[in-house]
């Protein structure tokens, strides 16, 4: 049973059994009350509260503009419903929103929490430059009776300009065999939402396209989902804006308190910081099945705003639960539930909440956050927003830069270049095959010994998700959680170098890279360009593991080979091998 009072904190269920961390919590609440934390953030903008340095500041003011989208897109509703309406009249049956990172994982959860209202538009997302990924996507779908989104904060994401070429090509090859009734061109069947100006300016056809969506420039990629990038899915989805909005704004006025016993954001904030501070840096998410989604999109919000300057809270989503015994002493434990649910997805386990007291009566923290309604996930927007940016201030980080994000990028494009002039390789060690399984489990054991201490093993999948992989990759993580009690993530490549991949690189150096690679029998040209979409997903994955060896950290790359399902299989018997002789 939880115990809220031991938090010290009633806008915050906290589970709290450790004198040293209850210190270290009740020091970072009277230091956020002595500076007033809250209404200077949140009340007032003022970017003093993370950076005394004035370069810092300027930066963080531009970067605010998150606390006020509730407000300001809540004149926009009855537009975008109205466009939403429109497109449905127009013959348009589904819409596909081609984006990454911070422009797709709002939609993504919105969509999977919400589904699709009577009468209005699915929405699929297509976030993975996997040829396989982009087939499953778009290959079944009417192009005349696709609307296609290009998202895309800067207008120059690869990914999304990608995506965006390769769907103009299968409009304009459709468009010469249908007859739509009128004169039209691809760019009927295409929107964009994007910033103005530069951005804008840098997506192709942009003067040709259906509408485009101008977000605030002001709005960083992590902190949107309340702006154009959630909200124009969630309108085609027939969500309830109006009401969505509201409980953020309800949200956003909490938050503003000073005192953390009345604002949820700060409490939530100034437990995360505090918490990691000392140690419990793996904040591990329990979530209800129909709210599933959040733990993706929250993963990259803390992830991204925290791991920088060797500091970071590492979030941990989709792991199973697991006894007392399979956890080190670096672990917080989330607990999301939705008035109504039958409880997390039961890949994630049974029983989870008494096994959660368990965890709580051996001295984890344990946080508990209910959710009343779907309709709340604008308010749980909010707070995490919220909680994340005043943990940077526990921590003494800027949370809106990502700093390291662009080295990835650098030698992406460095591989790609050797692509197309033909000197293409692998520089950095070739991918470990997995038909010797021998061979395999040697170079697991060997990798195995680079775990650090109170570290982390990071599983990067650069292949198409599907739920036998999912399954696959949740065995294969239960495997090393609980023969090394090390905390273990999983990401799908190359989605997780717009999120987590931040955290790897510039977070504290404790993490330990699997990376897995496939090959692509049935692969994908993208027009105009000299390279394929699976060069493009394997240049991503070379230049990632590229960084994580510039910054010393052990990366072992593991090809799955044509067939990714019977490569994973080998896997897991090989590390199952490999952690009995660890």
């Amino acid at each position: 049973m939880t115990d809220p009072k031991s938090s010290g904190s009633l806008a915050l269920d906290l589970t709290l059994r450790d004198a040293k961390l209850e210190a270290a919590l009740t020091q970072a609440r009277a230091l956020a009350v002595s500076e007033d934390w809250a209404d200077r953030a949140i009340g007032r903008r003022d970017p003093t509260v993370w950076s005394s340095e004035e370069v810092v500041q300027r930066a963080i003011a531009t970067r605010l503009g998150w606390l006020e989208a509730p407000f300001h897109f809540a004149d926009e509703t009855g537009e975008l419903k109205a466009f939403a309406e429109a497109l449905h009249e127009e013959g348009f049956t589904t819409a596909v929103l081609g984006g990454m990172g911070g422009s797709s994982l709002a939609p993504a959860l919105l969509a999977h929490v919400f589904g699709t209202a009577p009468g209005a538009t699915p929405v699929r997302v297509l976030d993975s430059t996997d040829p396989a990924a982009v087939a499953a996507t778009l290959d079944d779908l009417d192009p005349v009776r696709t609307l296609f989104i290009v998202s895309t904060k800067s207008g120059t994401t690869a990914e999304s300009l990608s995506f965006q070429a390769y769907q103009w090509e299968r409009i304009a090859e459709a468009l010469k065999a249908a007859d739509v009734g009128r004169p039209t061109q691809p760019g009927d069947f295409m929107i964009a939402i994007t910033d103005p100006d530069r951005s804008l300016r840098s997506i192709p056809h942009h003067d040709d396209l259906h509408e485009v969506f101008l977000n605030p420039p002001d709005v960083g990629g992590r902190y949107s989902a309340l702006t154009y990038v959630g909200l124009v899915p969630g309108a085609l989805l027939g969500i309830d804006l109006d009401e969505l909005l509201l409980r953020a704004r309800a949200m956003v006025v909490a938050c503003g308190e000073s005192d953390p016993a009345r604002n949820p954001g700060l409490a939530l904030g100034l437990a995360m910081g505090a918490l990691a501070k000392n140690g419990r840096d793996k904040l591990t998410f329990v979530i209800d099945r129909e709210l599933a989604a959040f733990g993706p999109w929250v993963e990259q919000l803390i992830a991204e705003s925290t791991g920088k300057h060797g500091v970071g809270i590492v979030p941990v989503d989709g792991e199973p639960l697991a006894a007392v015994a399979a956890y080190g002493n670096d672990r917080v434990f989330v607990r999301i539930t939705l008035a109504g649910s039958a409880g997390p997805d039961p890949s994630i386990g049974s029983n989870v909440d008494a096994r959660l007291a368990e965890l709580a009566a051996a001295g984890h923290p344990v946080i508990r956050i209910p959710v009343e309604s779907k309709i709340d996930i604008g308010a749980e927007f909010v707070r995490w927003e919220v909680a994340t940016a005043l943990s940077g201030v526990v921590l003494q980080i800027d949370p809106f830069d990502q700093p390291n994000v662009e080295e990835a990028k650098t030698n992406t494009r460095a591989v790609i270049a050797s692509f197309e002039s033909g000197s293409g390789s692998e520089a950095g060690g070739e991918a470990q095959g997995v038909a010797n399984e021998a061979a395999l489990e040697g170079a697991l054991s060997a990798a195995l010994g680079n775990l650090a201490v109170n570290g982390y093993a990071s599983i990067q999948a650069y292949i198409d998700q599907t739920p036998e992989r999912d399954a696959a990759l949740s065995r294969i993580r239960t495997l090393l959680r609980d023969k090394t009690r090390r905390a273990t993530t999983v990401g799908y490549g190359p989605r997780f170098l717009h999120s987590t991949g931040q955290l790897h690189k510039g977070g504290a150096p404790i993490g330990w890279f699997l990376q897995l690679v496939a090959e692509h029998p049935d692969d994908r040209e993208i027009p105009g360009k000299a390279y394929t979409f699976g060069q493009l997903i394997d240049a991503q994955a070379i230049g990632d593991a590229r960084t994580l060896e510039d910054h010393a950290l052990p990366v072992l790359r593991i090809n799955l080979g044509q067939n990714p399902d019977a490569g994973l299989a080998a896997l897991e018997r090989a590390l199952a091998s490999a952690l009995k002789e660890a």
